[in-house]
């Protein structure tokens, strides 16, 4: 029965991501704004609700391991498996946009949470068998982050909007009404989180009839089944040509993960981190400035460097596995 909700679960994802990225893309046409910043806004942020449930509620019930490999693992997902298979279905034209600002700033929040994690002492992450915790107020400097981040993107946003009427473009293009928009956010958006429910509940269940560790399950199983909306959602983008839309999708939720889904989480209850957690915290930097540098060399993520991207997170994988 948990193998049948599997595939319900992945049915429900890819369907969901296809009427959710066609809605929010006639949005930005119909409202005059650039789809990189509803691809950072609205698609990130439903895309991150899978995210943001697993981790909320492993806060609760005191699964701290879950919560934070949850998040961590997400995020490395998103950047080395999310961009190498958006990639692999077309090359990624980068904006100056987004290397100016949203992805240094996902880089910077990566950073942040590590000094936090470590109270600003970054020589005792390398003591064996040490633990870290990430207290209220912590949690509430990262949602005060978030705050930040998110009023500058809508300032952004409507900066962009009123330079578009300004300019008076008369563009072609084919969207859909303000009512069918609505309806295929909303109807895409249930199908990615009901989905993306049943692909954890079930995938988690298979994965403890094995035996598996809470963290290695966290980074993995759930890590996958939680970061499979931002999967389908970018490679539906970049297959449409909304290049903006899939990387905005993983930069926006890179940024949603760290400062909203564990700002929450640590503000409704301290976490606990151990020693392990702060390592993949130090692997997420290093893929993000990698990743970073790749998308400057000349704005765009080649198919090359999308399979390499592939390679370096099966290295990760077997790391995790076998450390």
């Amino acid at each position: 029965m948990e193998y049948v909700l599997l595939i319900l679960g992945f049915v429900l994802l890819i369907k969901g991501a296809d009427f959710f990225v066609d809605g929010s893309s006639s949005v930005a046409k119909i409202l005059k704004v650039p789809t990189i910043i509803i691809g950072l806004t609205v698609v990130a942020f439903g895309t991150s609700m899978p995210e943001l449930s697993v981790s909320v509620n492993a806060a609760i019930k005191g699964s701290n391991d879950l919560a934070v490999s949850n998040v961590l693992g997400s995020n490395i997902f998103n950047l080395l498996v999310v961009l190498g298979c958006s990639a692999l279905v077309r090359p990624i034209q980068t904006q100056k946009s987004i290397l100016k600002k949203e992805f240094p700033f996902s880089i910077f929040a990566a950073m942040i949470l590590l000094l936090l994690i470590s109270d600003f002492s970054l020589m005792e992450i390398f003591e064996k068998n040490k633990t870290f915790s990430l207290g209220k107020i912590e949690g509430i400097f990262l949602l005060v982050l978030f705050g930040v981040f998110l009023y500058a993107t809508v300032k952004t946003a409507l900066a962009a909007r009123r330079a578009s009427a300004l300019a008076e473009e008369q563009e072609e293009y084919t969207v859909l009404s303000p009512a069918k928009s609505a309806i295929y956010i909303i109807g895409g958006l249930a199908g990615i989180v009901c989905g993306g429910d049943l692909v954890v509940d079930s995938a988690c269940k298979i994965a403890k009839s094995f035996g598996l560790s809470q963290t290695f399950i966290g980074l993995t199983i759930v890590a996958l089944g939680t970061s499979l909306p931002e999967l389908v959602t970018s490679m539906v983008a970049a297959g449409k040509g909304e290049n903006d839309l899939a990387v905005g999708n993983v930069v926006g939720s890179n940024i949603f993960n760290i400062l909203l889904i564990l700002g929450t989480s640590a503000a409704i209850t301290p976490i606990t981190v151990n020693a392990t957690a702060v390592y993949d915290t130090l692997i997420l930097i290093i893929v993000s400035i990698a990743a970073y540098v790749c998308a400057v060399s000349r704005r765009e993520i080649k198919r090359l460097e999308g399979g390499l991207f592939l390679a370096i997170y099966l290295a990760f994988f077997f790391y995790i596995t076998f450390r």
